[in-house]
């Protein structure tokens, strides 16, 4: 079977671009595989950029010529409204073929940002989706996202993924947790004031005397400009217990999640499923997050970790003053975390069941 995903490749890597590296890994041993990488020129916010232009007409000319030739077509999808106009383009340029495309969307904010606020961009996606094999979203939660678009039998729930490299082994997290003092709170995720970096790190700074000595906060990721981060290190300067350790690479991001305790994810956004949570569930963490859907797919409160408000620098502060008072029970939801990444979210369960809708064609997934 000739397949062709259309979909960013690291670098750099983003939870979206590991998941289309994994499913492409999973898919050619078995079939062969053509790719159309989107990650050119490609910007957080959606800005288009004369390079991004470019590399977005290359990859709409490799589409046209490489469809022709494929059985089955995967195609993760943008979110953004120039995202979605580069996407419709695609759709088109399959056109002949549509009953051999699949979607796969890996976000949670198309529905509220783009259907919902213009009704002429979802009615010209629904003229093309319902004529697709299938659509693939992360969790139960955003199934709706498409509901009148395209028939419920041809919308499949994959959940996302812990990469291989991220699983500890038990006796690691039985060390960690023996030696809690002090208790290592992680964030890694992009440094955009939505997913709440700026509210941790007020949050701690409530914290009275006793508890901020007795938590380390740690924060890893990439800033949108080299003034936020100059600003951020300015505030931090001197704070003890807080850390910010830059743009880290795969062997420091595994490092930090296995020393962690508790990851933490305060995102206001409408995430799909954060790959980070799944990592720390991977790592022997508990996890504090907002509780919104997409996330509420694979994280219960007070099963997982503690749910926090969005938007919420005091919710923050009582989650991370619950953590500190109860090592015992942090104890074992990270065991029990890490168990459930074994049982659900390893990389080859993720490409598996990816492979088989697309080998099904329209037969739904049973």
């Amino acid at each position: 079977m000739r397949i062709l995903v259309v979909a960013p490749l690291p670098p750099p890597i983003t939870g979206h671009s590991l998941a289309s590296q994994v499913l492409v890994e999973g898919l050619r041993p078995f079939h062969d595989v053509d790719v159309v990488d989107l990650s050119e020129g490609s910007r957080h916010d959606g800005t288009v950029t004369p390079h991004r232009l470019r590399a977005i007409s290359k990859a709409l000319a490799a589409v046209r010529r490489r469809q022709r030739a494929a059985d089955a077509v995967y195609v993760t999808i943008s979110e953004s409204l120039t995202g979605n106009a580069k996407d419709l383009l695609i759709y088109c340029l399959c056109a002949p073929r549509l009953e051999r495309v699949y979607l796969h969307l890996h976000g949670g904010t198309i529905g509220r940002e783009l259907f919902e606020r213009y009704g002429a961009v979802k009615r010209v996606n629904a003229a093309l989706i319902r004529r697709m094999a299938g659509v693939i979203v992360s969790g139960p939660s955003h199934e709706n996202i498409f509901a009148g678009m395209i028939d419920r039998e041809r919308i499949h729930t994959v959940p996302n993924f812990a990469h291989d490299t991220m699983f500890v082994a038990a006796g690691d997290v039985e060390r960690k947790f023996r030696h809690a003092q002090p208790l290592r709170v992680l964030y890694l995720s992009a440094m955009t004031e939505a997913k709440g970096y700026r509210d941790l790190a007020e949050a701690y700074a409530a914290l009275d005397a006793e508890t901020r000595g007795s938590v380390r906060l740690d924060f890893a990721g990439r800033f949108e400009s080299a003034a936020e981060e100059r600003a951020f290190r300015e505030r931090i300067r001197g704070v003890e217990g807080i850390e910010y350790h830059g743009v880290v690479d795969d062997a420091q991001k595994r490092r930090l999640f296995a020393a962690a305790h508790v990851f933490c994810l305060p995102t206001a956004m409408l995430e799909g499923q954060p790959i980070s949570i799944l990592e720390a569930y991977a790592s022997g963490c508990a996890v504090i997050a907002t509780g919104q859907r997409g996330i509420r797919d694979v994280f219960e409160d007070g099963v997982n970790g503690f749910e926090l408000a969005r938007r919420d620098a005091a919710s923050i502060a009582d989650c991370l003053r619950k953590a500190a008072a109860s090592v015992e029970r942090l104890t074992a939801m990270a065991y029990a975390n890490r168990a459930l990444a074994e049982e659900r979210y390893r990389t080859a369960t993720f490409s598996e069941r990816l492979r088989r809708i697309l080998e099904a064609g329209h037969a739904p997934l049973r």
